[in-house]
Protein backbone atom coordinates (compact mmCIF):
# COMPACT_ATOMS: atom_id res chain seq x y z
CA UNK A 1 0.00 0.00 0.00
CA UNK A 2 1.46 3.59 -0.81
CA UNK A 3 1.48 5.86 2.10
CA UNK A 4 1.96 9.84 2.06
CA UNK A 5 5.62 10.89 2.24
CA UNK A 6 6.69 11.98 5.85
CA UNK A 7 6.41 15.44 5.27
CA UNK A 8 2.53 15.40 5.13
CA UNK A 9 2.31 14.06 8.72
CA UNK A 10 0.62 15.43 11.14
CA UNK A 11 3.68 17.68 12.85
CA UNK A 12 3.26 16.32 16.52
CA UNK A 13 2.11 13.65 18.61
CA UNK A 14 -1.96 14.58 18.96
CA UNK A 15 -3.12 15.11 22.53
CA UNK A 16 -6.32 13.54 24.61
CA UNK A 17 -8.14 15.83 22.98
CA UNK A 18 -6.91 15.80 19.27
CA UNK A 19 -7.55 11.81 19.39
CA UNK A 20 -11.22 12.46 20.71
CA UNK A 21 -12.08 14.86 18.22
CA UNK A 22 -10.52 13.08 15.01
CA UNK A 23 -12.25 9.58 16.22
CA UNK A 24 -15.47 11.53 16.13
CA UNK A 25 -15.08 12.61 12.88
CA UNK A 26 -13.87 9.41 11.66
CA UNK A 27 -17.18 8.20 12.76
CA UNK A 28 -18.87 10.48 11.09
CA UNK A 29 -17.48 9.40 8.13
CA UNK A 30 -17.67 6.20 8.65
CA UNK A 31 -21.71 5.50 7.64
CA UNK A 32 -21.58 5.00 3.98
CA UNK A 33 -24.74 7.90 3.71
CA UNK A 34 -22.76 10.68 5.28
CA UNK A 35 -19.42 9.47 3.41
CA UNK A 36 -21.43 10.19 0.15
CA UNK A 37 -23.03 13.37 1.23
CA UNK A 38 -19.32 14.72 2.41
CA UNK A 39 -18.52 13.19 -1.85
CA UNK A 40 -21.29 15.20 -3.25
CA UNK A 41 -20.09 18.45 -1.46
CA UNK A 42 -17.15 17.80 -2.65
CA UNK A 43 -18.21 19.08 -6.19
CA UNK A 44 -19.51 22.44 -4.35
CA UNK A 45 -22.90 23.58 -2.97
CA UNK A 46 -25.95 21.53 -2.93
CA UNK A 47 -29.43 21.62 -1.95
CA UNK A 48 -31.40 18.84 -0.23
CA UNK A 49 -33.03 17.48 -3.11
CA UNK A 50 -29.60 17.10 -4.93
CA UNK A 51 -27.98 15.91 -2.34
CA UNK A 52 -30.74 12.81 -2.04
CA UNK A 53 -30.46 12.18 -5.69
CA UNK A 54 -26.63 11.94 -5.50
CA UNK A 55 -26.69 9.13 -2.79
CA UNK A 56 -29.45 7.32 -3.15
CA UNK A 57 -31.24 7.42 0.53
CA UNK A 58 -34.68 8.92 1.20
CA UNK A 59 -34.64 12.32 1.72
CA UNK A 60 -35.77 12.17 5.41
CA UNK A 61 -32.80 9.90 6.63
CA UNK A 62 -30.88 12.69 3.87
CA UNK A 63 -31.98 15.68 6.25
CA UNK A 64 -31.08 13.69 9.23
CA UNK A 65 -27.61 13.04 7.97
CA UNK A 66 -27.30 16.92 7.16
CA UNK A 67 -28.08 18.12 10.61
CA UNK A 68 -25.78 15.43 12.41
CA UNK A 69 -23.08 16.88 9.92
CA UNK A 70 -23.86 20.82 10.41
CA UNK A 71 -23.63 19.75 14.41
CA UNK A 72 -20.13 18.48 13.90
CA UNK A 73 -19.13 21.56 12.44
CA UNK A 74 -18.66 20.08 9.28
CA UNK A 75 -21.02 21.55 6.55
CA UNK A 76 -22.53 24.66 6.80
CA UNK A 77 -25.77 26.24 5.45
CA UNK A 78 -27.24 28.79 3.91
CA UNK A 79 -30.62 30.21 2.70
CA UNK A 80 -31.44 30.94 -0.43
CA UNK A 81 -35.16 31.78 -0.17
CA UNK A 82 -36.89 28.53 0.75
CA UNK A 83 -33.74 26.34 -0.17
CA UNK A 84 -31.04 25.47 2.25
CA UNK A 85 -27.73 24.72 0.64
CA UNK A 86 -24.87 22.84 1.80
CA UNK A 87 -21.22 23.34 1.58
CA UNK A 88 -17.85 21.81 3.48
CA UNK A 89 -16.85 23.23 5.92
CA UNK A 90 -13.01 23.30 4.46
CA UNK A 91 -11.03 22.08 2.28
CA UNK A 92 -9.23 19.79 4.55
CA UNK A 93 -12.23 17.59 5.20
CA UNK A 94 -12.08 17.53 1.07
CA UNK A 95 -8.81 15.81 1.41
CA UNK A 96 -10.12 13.66 3.89
CA UNK A 97 -12.84 12.35 1.86
CA UNK A 98 -10.38 12.08 -1.20
CA UNK A 99 -8.30 10.09 0.70
CA UNK A 100 -10.47 7.76 2.04
CA UNK A 101 -12.01 7.07 -1.17
CA UNK A 102 -8.48 6.95 -2.58
CA UNK A 103 -7.63 4.08 0.20
CA UNK A 104 -10.47 2.03 -0.74
CA UNK A 105 -10.03 2.33 -4.59
CA UNK A 106 -5.96 1.05 -4.15
CA UNK A 107 -7.81 -1.84 -1.72
CA UNK A 108 -10.40 -2.71 -4.60
CA UNK A 109 -7.28 -3.20 -6.77
CA UNK A 110 -5.33 -4.76 -4.47
CA UNK A 111 -8.16 -7.94 -5.01
CA UNK A 112 -7.67 -10.80 -6.43
CA UNK A 113 -9.81 -11.01 -9.23
CA UNK A 114 -13.05 -13.26 -8.60
CA UNK A 115 -13.35 -16.39 -11.08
Amino acid sequence: MHLSSAHDAHPRSPGEEQLALAAELLALLGDRTRLALLHALTGGEADVTTLTEACGAARPAVSQHLARLRLAGLVSTRKEGRRVIYSLRDGHLRRLVDEALNVADHRLSDRPPHD
